[in-house]
């Protein structure tokens, strides 16, 4: 018993403090790389909030996404080795694993092929740099269904995380994903439908939505979120009690819900100071629908 309790003892002395050191060490060192990689992201959005910068610009939004998807690796590493290196101090002949290993990544292979086309897919997404962290996008996932839209949280090589206009935080996992749409690359576009009745002036109508455009460029507050000034394409669409005319504006990516939303507001005053005012349909059953009409008229 005393020969036992003397080897167990040399033991944890010997090799048991290898391995001991060595899970402390690969953890110290992974949660190293952690908090290297949250600095680093931490430094480039301060970049971005504590500048003059509107938007973040499509390099910020790549080396966010690629610090993630780095640090991420790293500690996937970190711990690989480390088991290493504990299955050797532990007498375990590292060699001999090898053919197991084969045959085991072998049915790992065929068992979570899933998994790789997440991984495969994660890496193009960030090397092709189809969107990153921050920006508004649509994901269309394999069997239809309403996509994934809001604004990108986290990528990594294996999932994207989204979060919705409502607070819901949706992940997505990259190899699921056949469509995306950048609502936020470069620049994007606010297009704003005003329904008239079918027999207002269309041509005293657009002179209307003309001014409101050169008002909001030329207004300091929207100015900066504009990239020239709206404009009025014309009729988009007929029906039997109104027609409806189209506003679209180029703006900062990202952007163009805010402009949007001012924009209506804009057209909406500028219609009523015209005589004109913003009341839903009478016709019963139907979904109720913005119309303008003059005011003094029936509705």
């Amino acid at each position: 018993m005393g020969d036992a309790l003397r080897e167990v003892l040399d033991w944890f002395a010997g090799r048991g403090l290898e391995v001991v050191l060595i899970i402390l060490g690969s953890v110290l060192l992974a949660r190293l790389v952690g908090w290297a990689g949250g600095r680093i992201t931490s430094r480039i959005d301060d970049q971005y909030t504590g500048g003059d910068a509107l938007v973040r610009s499509e390099a910020a939004k790549h080396r966010h996404s690629l610090t993630q998807v780095i640090t991420w690796t790293a500690v996937v590493l970190i711990y690989a080795v480390a088991v290493f290196f504990v299955l050797d101090r532990l007498g375990v002949p590292v060699t001999g694993l090898v053919a197991p290993a084969t045959v085991l990544g072998v049915g790992l292979g065929f068992g979570a092929q899933r998994i790789v086309g997440d991984v495969l897919a994660g890496f193009f997404i960030i090397t092709e740099r189809q969107y990153g962290f921050g920006d508004v996008v649509s994901i269309q996932v394999v069997g239809g269904g309403d996509p994934a839209t809001g604004t990108v949280e986290d990528v990594t090589l294996r999932v994207t995380r989204v979060r919705s206009a409502n607070g819901e935080v949706v992940t997505v996992p990259n190899g699921q994903i056949v469509k995306v749409v950048n609502l936020s690359r470069d620049w994007a576009r606010a297009v704003i439908d005003v329904p008239v009745p079918s027999d207002a002036d269309v041509n005293r109508v657009n002179e209307i939505l003309r001014e409101v455009g050169r008002d909001a460029f030329r207004d300091p507050a929207m100015r900066p979120l504009l990239l020239d000034p709206p404009t009025v394409m014309g009729v988009e669409s007929l029906g039997l009690d109104e027609v409806n005319v189209r506003v679209v504006a180029r703006t900062l990516p990202g952007k163009q819900f805010e402009v949007g939303r001012d924009l209506r507001v804009r057209i909406v005053l500028a219609f009523r100071q015209q005589g004109m005012q913003v009341v839903p349909p009478p016709a019963a059953g139907d979904a109720p629908t913005a119309h303008l009409v003059r005011e003094g008229e029936d509705a």
